[in-house]
């Protein structure tokens, strides 16, 4: 009995072996940016949690939000922020020559195959989702109201949804109006 025992004990040292030395999947969720970096950006890692913002190049909406996205990044530093390009006909050399012309400071995904805009649930550029430390969305929606409507704009935003709710992420708080309409273009 003991020789049975043995033999299956070390069966089963075999298999796991064998299934650690399996190679690994292929992580779906490594992106590589503009510069061909790795990023994982559904997954906040160290950060509170990831930003991606959707952007489409030629919105002129999203051409104007540039330098706001730009201050929320640079304030925000404890999140991890990401400009998606959805445009399934952007190059790389144009997405490089946009983001220099634009001075993007967040990392630059190309995202031609929307698998990033179907996994966020994005409809339209620019629009922010944050996901969480949870892998969920923490909140989805406009980077705040200075767009009514694509063609109607204020002269100043009177409220700046993404900021406030990163601002309640790092208090350790649940966003309480996770979702807002986004104004800008069609994905």
């Amino acid at each position: 009995m003991v020789g049975k025992a043995t033999g299956s004990l070390g069966l089963l040292f075999f298999m796991a072996a064998l299934a650690s030395a399996a190679p690994a999947a292929p992580d779906d969720s490594v992106v590589r940016d503009i510069s061909g970096v790795a990023h994982h950006p559904l997954v906040p890692g160290e950060k509170m949690g990831s930003v991606l913002i959707f952007y489409l190049q030629d919105c002129p909406i999203c051409n104007s939000y540039a330098p706001e996205i730009n201050r929320i990044a640079a304030t925000f530093t404890n999140f991890a922020f990401y400009i998606v390009q959805v445009d399934p006909d952007l190059k790389l050399e144009a997405a490089k020559e946009h983001a220099r012309q634009y001075a993007l400071h967040p990392a630059v995904l190309l995202d031609p195959g929307h698998r990033l805009v179907r996994q966020a649930g994005a409809t339209v550029t620019p629009e922010a989702v944050v996901i969480g430390k949870q892998a969920g969305v923490a909140y989805r929606g406009r980077i705040d109201d200075l767009y009514v409507e694509p063609g109607k704009k204020r002269t100043s935003a009177t409220r700046h949804n993404l900021r406030d709710a990163l601002k309640t992420i790092q208090a350790g708080h649940r966003v309480k109006q996770r979702e807002t309409k986004a104004v800008g273009c069609a994905i």
